[in-house]
């Protein structure tokens, strides 16, 4: 197991975040298609900086979690949803990604949150035990909700309490 440093992302991340986002692409858990060239790069106006927390063992970016609002409505500002988490393969099963949740939770508390949520797609069987294991339950599920490779499958919705 690695202690990675937990950060929040600079605008000086994003080649090595957008390098990372296309190494790590997998139909296991993306719907967009494989990234192909020209690049677009990481940062865009609905995904800043200040919406990412990067991971750092020994100088080098291991994983990445993105929290953001799920809405721009008042009445649903209590909440922070992951929206895209990343490991690096070099550092998959050495603890980055746990590392990051709960990460991604106590920067959610910091923002006045009190609930977490995530979608995975169902498929998913590593990811999804992973959250279980950090406390996330499914809270709903989208069955056939795309069509990936040939073969529909489920978006499933997860979600925790922030505790103190």
């Amino acid at each position: 197991m690695v202690n990675p440093i937990i950060r929040t992302a600079t605008e000086a991340d994003d080649a090595a975040l957008a390098e990372l986002d296309r190494r790590t692409w997998s139909p296991l858990h993306a719907v967009q298609p494989r990234p192909e060239p020209p690049y677009e790069p990481f940062f865009t106006e609905r995904n800043r900086p200040e919406h990412i927390l990067v991971a750092e063992t020994g100088g080098r970016l291991a994983g990445y979690i993105r929290l953001v609002a799920p809405t721009p409505l008042a009445c649903n500002a209590h909440v922070r949803q992951i929206q895209g988490l990343a490991v690096d393969d070099a550092f998959r099963g050495q603890g980055v990604a746990r590392a990051l949740l709960r990460a991604a939770g106590e920067e959610a508390r910091r923002q006045g949150a009190v609930r977490l949520t995530l979608r995975v797609l169902g498929h998913n069987a590593p990811a999804r035990s992973l959250y279980a294991s950090e406390g996330f339950v499914v809270e709903g599920v989208l069955p056939g909700e795309f069509l990936l490779e040939g073969a529909y499958v489920d978006d499933v919705m997860m979600g925790r309490f922030l505790t103190p």
